[in-house]
């Protein structure tokens, strides 16, 4: 991403941020947060639009150019002192250049009135790289989506139904493509009839492109010195489609009760982005309590296996990256997690070249490579080669994190309920065992990793389990020095309650969960590859593998390595629905998927899940409650479940 860097500010005599990019101010010199509640809040009638919010509805915002945050706050301000209770709010905002966190921080200061917001914004303002980053404020009441990088880029990608724009890039004189007609025809895209509009501009070359794209503007006195803004609304029709075997399912319960099937941490992120709705969730888990599977390791560490090309799986997995770091800050700080780096160590010149390539497709302080003296330097342990260091990451205790999603009044678990059956009765959706009826609700969500294939309606889906086992070693004084994760084809990671994490074995074929001899020792050959001064460190040549504490679970994952996250529909009535694509698969039929109403997955991670998990579960509720979608659109259908049913369909033609 040659093009990324933070926004490079100065700052002029009365504490200004100026953009040197742009040689424009961010705000008026007047006031800016006069200006931001003149032009944006009362030009887009804000208050009485958040005041007239029905119970368990949404507002949605969509603003060209972020900037320092002013707009956003002041939106969530007035939607915190105006909104009725059990409403949320959406705000969606692109920005190319984002401030690095201490020119935030020092921009924000200018308005204590905003203290108590700017400094939760500060506080979630971490791990903010390209691509779509979810921060998530108030128990999820606020959620900020922000789109890093070019609004051209970003806006095509996005998602969602929005309710009133700010349009506050910098003055069309200085940032022309932020006001091109590309752009403005993306607005009404994802516009509908009554969605608001509101600018600080009255440039007439913008106020027709706005009125061409269908939205009737008008101008009205201007803040300060300026003489006239702009602002109208939506007469348009609402155009945001997709094929439609992508499109959003139209099925709304009369109640808000939802079925989570596995306490993993796929079902409790699922679980966790609904209660933060307003649903109440039922979890069922087969074991004592939750976390017990593969989200039940000590230690588990949040490796960004990324491509150079920008493929649909990189691009999850640094918007993933980015809400799982900013997850954890809720968490105790070196026993659920520590934020220690990661290195991945260069362990051959092909690795070497894939680090290299990496390294200038991806902004510096989302990962960089290091010499072999810097990573010994920074690993506190000699390495056999230096290595790609993702500064931002580190270990997590899985179970830690999985509570913490799970806690939250609106999710009752029960455990010791394996649900082995699934039927639809009256409208609803009723998990069996035995006979015995364990629960029912209009929506269900399978979160039990391979074990959704149990269940008729998951037949087309893909999925393939891997055994992994993981060793504990006890820690040393010495091997305590070690102060990064490594990673080569196996990993390590610092001590944890005094003991190190090394792992994980591959076996494609074993369906035993109990640790073996011979892994252990496959893990000791890990480690010896890893670093024989760190193996040497931890006297590993005493440890007797027969002895050593460890824990064998399944990695559920798909062929193409994306999870599953979305509405399932009826395999059988797809392939009949659509089955001109196996004739020719340019044709797209109007014509709606025969969804399994209510019927929803999230499965799939394997061993990527302590990224890609948390932010599916806010996929999975985006699905359902017809918000903003937290990944690019082209993301979430690389993800969507019909994906399977729909390349069988165009193989056919190819045969």
């Amino acid at each position: 991403m040659p093009d990324f860097h933070h926004a490079r500010i100065d700052w002029d005599e009365r504490g200004l941020p100026l953009s040197r990019e742009f040689d424009d101010v961010y705000f008026s010199p007047d006031s800016g947060i006069d200006e931001t509640r003149h032009v944006f809040l009362a030009g887009n009638d804000l208050a009485e639009a958040f005041a007239a919010l029905p119970q368990q509805s949404q507002f949605c915002i969509g603003e060209t150019g972020f900037g320092t945050g002013l707009n956003f706050l002041c939106a969530w301000q007035l939607f915190e002192r105006t909104a009725p209770a059990g409403t949320r709010l959406h705000f969606v905002s692109v920005e190319k250049f984002p401030l690095a966190r201490p020119d935030l921080e020092r921009a924000l200061a200018l308005w204590p009135d905003l203290a108590p917001f700017t400094q939760q914004l500060l506080e979630q303002y971490i791990a903010i790289h390209p691509g779509f980053q979810r921060l998530v404020f108030d128990s999820g009441r606020v959620v900020l989506t922000l789109m890093v990088g070019d609004a051209q880029d970003c806006l095509p990608e996005l998602d969602a139904r929005i309710d009133a724009w700010f349009l506050d890039g910098f003055a069309p004189a200085k940032n022309p493509e932020m006001w091109n007609t590309e752009l403005i025809a993306q607005l009404a895209r994802l516009s509908h009839p009554g969605t608001t509009l509101a600018t600080f501009t009255s440039a007439g070359f913008v106020r027709r492109a706005l009125n061409d794209a269908g939205f009737r503007i008008k101008r009205v006195p201007g803040f300060g010195k300026k003489w006239e803004m702009s602002k109208g609304v939506f007469e348009g029709e609402a155009t945001l489609q997709a094929s439609p075997w992508y499109a959003r399912p139209r099925y709304q319960p009369a109640l808000r009760e939802a079925l989570v099937i596995g306490a993993g941490l796929a079902g409790c992120a699922s679980a966790a982005s609904l209660a933060a709705r307003g649903w109440q969730v039922t979890l069922l888990e087969r074991h004592e309590a939750i976390a017990q599977e593969a989200s039940g390791n000590p230690q588990g560490v949040l490796y960004l296996k990324l491509s150079a090309h920008g493929t649909p799986l990189s691009r999850l997995i640094v918007s993933g990256f980015g809400h799982t770091r900013r997850l954890l800050q809720r968490l105790e700080l070196g026993v659920d997690w520590q934020g220690c780096g990661v290195l991945q160590l260069a362990f051959d010149g092909q690795e070497a070249k894939r680090q290299a390539k990496l390294a200038d497709a991806f902004p510096h302080q989302l990962l960089h490579s290091l010499d072999r003296q810097q990573a010994e330097d920074l690993a506190g342990v000699a390495l056999p080669a230096g290595g790609l260091y993702y500064p931002e990451a580190g270990w997590v205790h899985p179970p830690a994190l999985c509570r913490l999603l799970a806690a939250h009044p609106n999710i009752r678990l029960r455990p010791h309920c394996e649900a082995l059956e699934l039927h639809r009765e009256d409208g609803l959706w009723c998990a069996y065992a035995n006979g015995q009826r364990l629960a029912i609700a209009p929506v269900v969500v399978l979160a039990g990793a391979a074990e959704v294939l149990r269940f008729p309606q998951t037949v087309d889906l893909q999925l393939k389990r891997i055994r992994g086992q993981i060793s504990c070693l006890p820690a040393t004084p010495l091997s305590a020095g070690l102060r990064t994760v490594l990673c080569a084809e196996g990993y390590v990671a610092p001590p944890r309650c005094g003991e190190h994490t090394l792992g994980a074995s591959f076996d494609f074929h074993s369906d035993d969960l109990e640790p073996t001899v011979a892994e252990h020792q496959g893990n000791l050959r890990l480690l010896e590859e890893i670093s024989p001064d760190l193996t040497s460190r931890l006297q590993a040549e005493r440890l007797d593998p027969a002895t050593l504490q460890g824990r064998a679970a399944f990695r559920c994952t798909s062929p193409d390595y994306l999870p599953i996250v979305g509405p399932l529909a009826d395999s059988a009535a797809f392939a009949k629905t659509y089955a001109v694509l196996s004739k020719d698969a340019r044709q797209v039929p109007d014509i709606t998927a025969p969804w399994l109403d209510g019927l929803y997955i999230n499965s799939g991670h394997g061993s990527r899940g302590l990224i890609t998990a948390p932010l599916s579960g806010e996929l999975l509720a985006a699905w359902l409650d017809d918000e903003p979608l937290p990944v690019p659109r082209s993301v979430a259908e690389a993800c969507h479940p019909n994906r399977f049913s729909l390349r069988q369909l165009i193989r056919r033609q190819k045969a």
